[in-house]
């Protein structure tokens, strides 16, 4: 097939489509959670398109999905009161729950969860037009961060279960709530990054307003009765509508203690200035990023492009953890570019379900002509295209594009892509990229490729300042999700793992006593009779 025709293919006519893959009846939302009920709205709502675009009688069209409530400023601050009385200051029934009984409460969620697998896994692919495959792992990959959540919680619990004594003073050192939780995920992992977040502020106490990110909203929709019936009354609540229209004024109220946010900087500090007291405010954020390649003379050239290709092409490249430019020594820069042009050959694109596919259509409706934007502002300046088809847009698709040679004239130089485009520069002094991460306003990720121990250690030491991961010959990631996730400049606020997630979430809170008969008696009264959720030995196993 040739190359047009298999762009052509990806409008498929519906009777094309594996039952297995359909939305079908499609989900036209027409409620959603807020202090422990369903509400019904009969207002407007926004249609969910898919990238997928189907043949119709009409012509080629976006696929429509379902439909969502577009609810407004009134709705958003009557689930903030909902979350606030939950929370009650601290006295409301879920912050002052044992941990033994939240644990039990998100594990009936997950039992719940499981039990929408299916249809929350074929949201996750029409939506924002990620692999089936992809979308079952990043499904799969959310019910395995819970569950190490929970592990994580029970040591955090198991290590803060007995009492520290210094200078005659006993106290036992717990972990405590901060409030009322607004998170906001993104839309490339919709779920996975989302719960990274949601699930380690609930499962401390706090309690939420839950905005779903624009593209894969739906997705969250069947789990809305998991979380309904799972936890108490107002700890999930969730807000729907235009985000500049609904958050503002949820921040002006000066109620929100903790904002979470997977997205951009901007965005981020624009909503922190809302809120009337900053200092109280936490920000778990996480944000922009401009990852690095630095490939130097002594790199396994192959093993180099084999990563290059993964960190920055895996999901079409929209990844905040993705290789977005790439420095290589002049020295190799053409062997790695023919690796890159071969590699590139052989990537397949074509609808999410097929096997194999890698490449897929963009959710942004307006990504594809912003990526030839960039792509034309640097041909402007002096880069070529290297590989076949590279910068072809059509409708929601945009052919992975090479670029070679970039210079800092070029947006694409500076600019976060998010996309499908692979920059390349040469570099002769390996000065001159530990000096772009040095200047650059993120400061997340760098992958060094080289097989010299001593060229190595020379870079690792002034990146790990400048970045918070520093990968050795391979890709960007984030996982293991055990590490810390998190980043330097605009990149990050707070860090993300299984471990720090519990931690941003909570505070830490002490009980202290002087150590006198009295006190004694006190104390051992108070923990035999089980009366304090908070003071307490019992042991969780």
């Amino acid at each position: 097939m040739q190359f047009q025709e298999q762009v052509s293919a990806l409008a498929i006519a519906y009777n094309e489509i594996p039952n297995n893959y359909l939305i079908d009846p499609i989900v036209e939302q027409r409620e959603y959670l807020s202090d422990g009920a369903m509400i019904q709205w009969a207002g407007p709502t926004h249609d969910v398109y898919s990238p997928i675009h189907v043949k119709t009688n009409d012509g080629v069209h976006p696929f429509k999905i379902g439909s969502y409530p577009i609810c407004t400023e009134k709705e958003a601050l009557i689930a903030l009161d909902a979350a606030r009385a939950a929370y009650n200051d601290g006295r409301g029934e879920w912050p002052t729950m044992s941990i033994s009984n939240r644990i039990k409460c998100v594990e009936n969620f997950i039992k719940a969860m499981l039990t929408k697998k299916d249809l929350v896994v074929n949201l996750i692919m029409w939506e924002i037009g990620k692999t089936h495959a992809d979308s079952v792992k990043e499904f799969d990959r959310t019910v395995e961060y819970i569950y190490l959540t929970i592990d994580a919680l029970k040591d955090i619990d198991r290590n803060s279960s007995k009492f520290t004594i210094e200078q005659g003073i006993a106290a036992q050192i717990r972990r405590s709530p901060l409030g009322v939780v607004l998170c906001m995920g993104p839309f490339n992992y919709p779920l996975n990054e989302t719960f990274t977040t949601l699930i380690p502020a609930i499962i401390m106490g706090n309690t939420l307003l839950f905005k779903p990110p624009k593209h894969g909203t739906l997705l969250h929709y069947p789990l809305l009765e998991a979380f309904k019936n799972c936890f108490p009354k107002g700890v999930v609540n969730t807000i729907y509508g235009r985000g500049n229209a609904i958050v503002p004024p949820l921040m002006k109220t000066g109620k929100i203690d903790v904002l979470t946010l997977i997205g951009s900087s901007k965005v981020a500090n624009d909503l922190k200035k809302l809120h009337p007291k900053v200092n109280r405010l936490r920000a778990i954020l996480g944000l922009d990023a401009k990852n690095a390649a630095i490939v130097t003379k002594n790199a396994n050239i192959q093993l180099a492009a084999k990563e290059i290709m993964l960190g920055a092409l895996s999901f079409n490249g929209q990844r905040c953890t993705a290789i977005k430019i790439v420095f290589a020594h002049h020295s190799i820069v053409d062997e790695l570019n023919n690796l890159l042009i071969k590699a590139f050959k052989e990537l397949q694109f074509g609808l999410p379900w097929e096997k194999n596919v890698t490449i897929t259509a963009l959710p942004e409706p307006n990504k594809p002509a912003y990526l030839n934007d960039l792509v034309n502002d640097a041909k402007k300046h002096g880069a070529n295209i290297l590989n076949e088809h590279g910068g072809f847009a059509e409708g929601s698709f945009f052919h992975p594009t090479l670029l070679y040679p970039v210079n800092k004239q070029m947006r694409v130089y500076h600019e976060e892509q998010f996309g499908p485009i692979v920059p390349v520069v040469a570099y002769e002094d390996i000065e001159e990229p530990i000096h772009y991460v040095i200047e650059s306003t993120h400061g997340q990720q760098v992958s060094i490729f080289s097989n010299n121990p001593d060229e190595i250690s020379l870079l690792i030491d002034p990146l790990v300042n400048q970045v918070s991961r520093v990968n050795i010959n391979s890709q960007c990631q984030r996982g293991p999700d055990a590490f810390p996730f998190t980043g330097r400049k605009d990149s990050a606020e707070g860090t993300l793992s299984v471990v720090d997630a519990l931690r941003s979430f909570s505070i830490r809170t002490l009980v202290a006593v002087k150590l006198t008969d009295e006190n004694k008696t006190i104390i051992n009264e108070i923990i035999s009779a089980d009366n304090s959720n908070f003071l307490s030995t019992k042991y969780i196993f």
